[in-house]
Formats: structure tokens, sequence, C-alpha cells
């Protein structure tokens, strides 16, 4: 069986991001899936003057074994003032020091919701630009705006939308089998 690890990048117990992961997890065939709640993974700020004195935290250490063990990642990314919310990019920093390959060139499915209409488009831009840098084989991106407009129930209600995120999730499938 497939494992796809899934990151929400928010420490937010309410995270619309989550919740378009579980909606899109739900929609794969055979697929292990390992959910990342970076709230599982407390870390100082990344700074280098830290690394040297105290080193690469534990909790890096074994994310990055986890991050070893995946077929593929769906990472759907909260957007802070037009970019990644600080605890994600704080955790692909200290990701950076073991591996620069973070994500091990597997496939990818980019998403990001935003309770706004541009549906974190800007910070999947970004991100689109810089992880492959860092290892991504991106399969496809999904932006869901209008959150609240858009998602009730657990469901996605727009039909556009929906079907087009069961596109791209097929696609991500056909690519990690």
């Amino acid at each position: 069986m497939r494992k796809i690890i899934t990151i929400a990048g928010s420490n937010s117990q309410k995270s619309i991001n989550k919740s378009l992961i579980s909606y899109t997890t739900n929609l794969l065939e055979k697929a292990d899936i390992i959910s990342i709640d970076l709230n599982d993974y407390v870390l100082p700020i990344y700074g280098a003057d830290f690394e040297v004195e105290n080193g690469i935290p534990t909790a890096i250490k074994r994310l990055n074994e986890l991050f070893d063990t995946a077929d593929g990642f769906i990472v759907s990314l909260a957007e802070h003032n037009g970019s990644y919310a600080a605890v994600f990019k704080n955790t692909i920093d200290w990701l950076s020091r073991v591996n620069m390959k973070i994500w091990r060139e597997k496939p990818m499915l980019l998403m990001a919701a935003s309770p706004g209409e541009r549906g974190g488009t800007t910070v999947l831009q970004s991100a689109s630009a810089y992880f492959p840098f860092m290892g991504a084989n991106i399969t496809d991106r999904f932006s869901l705006p209008s959150f609240y407009d858009n998602f009730n129930n657990g469901e996605i209600n727009d039909e556009r939308l929906k079907k087009d995120i069961h596109t791209k999730v097929n696609k991500f499938q056909i690519t990690i089998k």
C-alpha cells in the first residue's frame, strides 16, 4: 500500500487546510495516510547559532525519518500575509538542515484553502517555485477559495471545484503508482 504523508501548513486547531486535507484523503484509493500535525513538532526558531550550539532537534530527526518512508505528499498551505505560516516555514527550514531535498523527489499534490476569494494563490505560486528546489515533484495544484462558502459539512459544495479536486487527486494517484 502506498504511504502518503499529509501536512497542513498551519498550527491552528481549526485549520481549514486540515479540513481540505481530510476531504482530499477520503478521495484516495488504497493508501496508507500519515497525517502530520505541526503541533506535534514543537521547534525552536531556526538559527545557525542555535544549530551550532544545540544540534538538530530530535523532533526534526523523527520527522525526517518519517519523510523517508513516503511514496508521496499532500500539502495544504495556510497563507499568512501572502506567504507560508511561520510554523510551516520554520519546520521546512529545520528539515532542510538534515536533507535539502526534504520532499525526496516524490510526487506532491500542493493545495491551499483560504476564506478569501484568491484561495491562497500567492502562497501556491511561491511554493510552486520553491518546493522543486527542495525535491518536490508537484503533480498539480489546487486552490479552494472562499472556504466558508464552498465547503460545508466536510464536503466541497461547488461542483466545478469538486470536479477539479477529483481530477487532480486522480492524477496524483496515477503518479504515485
